[in-house]
């Protein structure tokens, strides 16, 4: 063990024959870069870093936030090298010509696309050969955010609005939720 509780053990870095700069190169190549951070480092037998950060360094992971999320979907790659893949484009579950439309939202040629794929949500991202070219993004998360925030906002009137303290309760509860999970993506959907 190299670092424990935050505290490099330098008898060890001594043992192991490991300077605190590299110590400090592999803590950042494993993303931590306050030693303050990190719950324990062990060097393995291979020569690689085994860190865990303390639990109010970990990033907020989706169980956290004690969401049930569907299983993430491979994306469809529908174009290549300026050319349409049909077969990818329907199993995607799109046609060419609503292809055709997105381009047209983006204001890009076919020809000038190196790759795009259709996410699981129907979002279309483009790669193209010009990389100096900008792809406006789609609105779509303005649209979701938006539509969570009226979501939230409507719980909030059926709270007011309902004489029953029960189904009050509930209103109530499911607004504060959702208004904790906004906070939660909000930097997301930007």
């Amino acid at each position: 063990m190299l670092v424990k509780n935050g505290k490099i053990l330098e008898d060890n870095l001594k043992k192991e024959h490991i300077n605190t700069d590299e110590l400090l190169a592999q803590l950042r190549l494993k993303n931590m870069f306050k030693v303050a951070d990190v719950e324990f480092a062990i060097l393995e037998t291979n020569g690689q870093l085994s860190v865990m950060p303390k639990k109010d360094a970990q990033p907020v992971t989706v169980k956290d936030l004690q969401l049930n999320l569907p299983a993430e979907v491979e994306p469809e790659t529908v174009i290549m090298d300026g050319q349409v893949l049909l077969d990818p484009l329907r199993a995607s579950g799109r046609t060419a010509q609503w292809l055709d439309t997105e381009l047209k939202k983006t204001g890009v040629k076919l020809e000038n696309v190196f790759l795009g794929q259709v996410d699981d949500k129907g979002a279309l991202y483009l790669d193209l050969y010009n990389d100096q070219l900008q792809v406006p993004q789609p609105s779509e998360n303005q649209l979701l955010l938006a539509t969570l925030k009226k979501c939230q906002a409507d719980f909030e009137m059926f709270a007011l609005e309902t004489q029953n303290k029960e189904a009050k309760r509930l209103y109530s509860k499911a607004a504060d939720k959702l208004q904790h999970t906004i906070e939660q993506v909000n930097p997301y959907l930007r």
